[in-house]
């Protein structure tokens, strides 16, 4: 059987779909892997936290990704910048680790006081 070749386009689109697949099944893992994390260490999570989860998974299995607006995000990426944030603070949490910084403006390297 001689096998057909795709298109440059029908390629790239097809490039495109596994990508995003790939970024689904990746975030799907890290929100089970946090939820694990938490029940193993037995720290309970806060309601907020707990409905995150859930409310995240829910939209990543129906539309692939956990957000709406392109610009909270990379057009191939399943979750926000925010709730990509989120979850590693979650997973930090339960794994008892200090809480990450909350320095979302500043910029790395710069010293307080410093100019430009």
């Amino acid at each position: 059987m001689k096998r057909k070749s795709l298109s440059p386009a029908d390629a790239k689109a097809s490039r495109f779909v596994n990508e995003r697949a790939q970024a689904k099944r990746v975030a799907l893992n890290a929100l089970k892997r946090a939820k694990r994390a938490a029940d193993r260490a037995g720290v309970d999570l806060s309601t907020w936290e707990g409905e995150f989860l859930g409310s995240v998974e829910d939209r990543l299995k129906t539309y692939g990704r956990a957000f709406g607006d392109p610009e909270k995000g990379a057009p191939g990426q399943a979750l926000s910048i925010m709730q990509t944030r989120k979850l590693k603070e979650i997973t930090a949490k339960a794994k008892g680790e200090e809480r990450l910084p909350r320095r979302l403006g500043a910029r790395r390297g710069r010293k307080d006081g410093d100019g430009a």
